[in-house]
């Protein structure tokens, strides 16, 4: 991508740029899920500055340890004036490396470092000892760690001994915030309405790699049927390459738990159940593995009372583009490879409306922020945000709230995020008064109802005067 279209991640920016005033070397460890744009980040903070960068070879069959050597000695050649050599032992490579990093400014980028450590298990150690007796030594030296394979990542260099008080910084990179997904669509020449933002978005969430792939002559609709819906589309198969290259052997097993959360944020028995997996330490294991990549998000609930956190929670699927592919790509994989969806009306697949209110959702509740902003909400007087649910028991009603911000200030802010290709019915106040008559409210606490729709809202629900507020998703993409 041009560095001219690079867009956002101005605070991941502020947090490398910090590690220049350092008087002593820092190794960085990058972490976050495949296509959000980890190494296109780093080669953007040292666009003037003197760089390396090492990528490891994708796995495939017959893949050795010796081929990704052979690589890492090709790559090093190529960026220096130093001559390609052959060895069978790292700490050679490494002591190359260093040497040329010996002094000034430097930044090196080992990307996809879980494929560059593939069958040698003493790359780490002599990584170690190579950062230990070498490259620390230059103080003006940044060493990133990045890789997409989140648990081997978390094994291997989070939660390692051997690079135990080497870290200097870990950097999430997330996905991108609408703002910034706004102005990437915008740069690619897609300057539609906020309803045809969203269509693109509810496709592709807030992953740079995606929205790039969109193009301004076309519509919303356009653009997800060539990606989608036409054998030459990017995301009609990256769901398994995603899984393949991140889960291996035990892939199945991640893909069962995805599927189940499909339809809807559920629980850990729920997940069980749907995934005919036997409740274990083995099965949460495989769920907070896909937490860590980013995949899923853990929702917990509270009391309103104490403002503490209950032991309740869901699990929700919050990648669009996941959601979107289970739904509606792979039921249709045979169509798509025999061209016959290229006239494809999106509108009339099977529970479109319902799919892309839970789309919605997932932007909105990953733009809490934004909503801060919005309702005028200092962040350090939150006690606790979070989708709400309260289980019925005999002293209370069941309720799901989805979006809810308690304060301080004894302030409940109930959000109600609202999909509709339509303006918002006035049927959405009564609903939003069933939800609250359900909440076992404390006593003294002012409820503030907010409503966040995006193509708008009927007279009736504006002359209603209901809502404390009315956001638009254009709102939340203008920042």
């Amino acid at each position: 991508m041009a560095d001219t279209v690079f867009t956002g991640r101005i605070e991941e920016i502020k947090e490398l740029n910090a590690l220049l005033k350092k008087k002593s070397a820092s190794i960085v460890a990058v972490k976050g899920r495949r296509r959000v744009g980890k190494s296109r980040l780093i080669e953007h903070f040292a666009k003037d500055k003197p760089f390396l960068k090492f990528t490891g070879l994708a796995p495939v069959d017959g893949m050795t340890a010796q081929d990704q050597r052979d690589e890492f000695a090709r790559q090093l050649h190529q960026q220096t004036d130093l001559p390609q050599i052959s060895t069978d032992n790292w700490s050679d490579l490494f002591a190359l490396l260093a040497h040329e990093a010996r002094s000034g400014r430097i930044i090196i980028l080992f990307d996809e470092i879980s494929w560059m450590a593939m069958g040698d298990p003493s790359f780490l150690p002599k990584l170690k000892n190579a950062w230990d007796n070498n490259f620390k030594q230059n103080n003006k030296l940044i060493l990133v760690l990045c890789s997409s394979v989140s648990m081997w990542f978390e094994d291997n260099i989070l939660s390692s001994t051997a690079f135990f008080g080497r870290i200097s910084w870990e950097l999430q990179v997330d996905p991108l915030p609408l703002v910034d997904c706004n102005a990437l669509l915008e740069a690619q020449g897609f300057k539609s309405s906020a309803l045809e933002k969203f269509k693109v978005l509810s496709v592709t969430g807030g992953i740079p790699w995606y929205i790039e792939q969109m193009q301004g002559q076309f519509s919303a609709d356009e653009n997800i049927r060539r990606q989608c819906f036409s054998p030459g589309g990017v995301m009609v198969d990256d769901f398994n390459k995603i899984f393949h290259d991140m889960f291996e052997r035990h892939d199945y097993i991640y893909k069962k738990i995805i599927l189940a959360l499909a339809e809807g944020a559920i629980d850990y028995d729920e997940i069980a159940k749907r995934t005919e997996y036997s409740k274990s330490g083995q099965l949460s294991k495989y769920i907070l593995n896909l937490e860590k990549a980013g995949f899923i998000t853990k929702d917990t609930t509270w009391s309103l009372k104490t403002g503490k956190e209950l032991s309740l929670c869901v699990y929700r699927l919050s990648d669009n583009y996941m959601r979107f592919y289970l739904h509606y790509i792979v039921p249709r994989v045979e169509h798509i490879k025999s061209k016959r969806l290229r006239e494809l009306t999106l509108s009339s697949l099977p529970g479109w409306d319902s799919i892309m209110g839970l789309q919605f959702e997932n932007l909105v509740i990953s733009n809490r922020h934004e909503l801060y902003k919005l309702v005028n909400i200092a962040p350090e007087t939150i006690i606790y945000d979070n989708p709400f649910f309260q289980r019925q028991t005999t002293r209370q009603k069941g309720c799901q709230i989805d979006y809810l911000i308690q304060t301080k200030f004894n302030t409940l802010y109930l959000f109600e995020i609202k999909f509709s290709k339509n303006p918002v019915k006035f049927s959405v106040v009564e609903e939003m008064q069933e939800k609250i008559a359900r909440i076992s409210l404390p006593r003294n606490m002012a409820v503030l109802p907010v409503l966040v729709h995006v193509n708008g809202v009927s007279d009736k629900v504006e002359t209603a005067d209901y809502f404390h507020q009315i956001i638009a998703f254009g709102d939340l993409l203008d920042g």
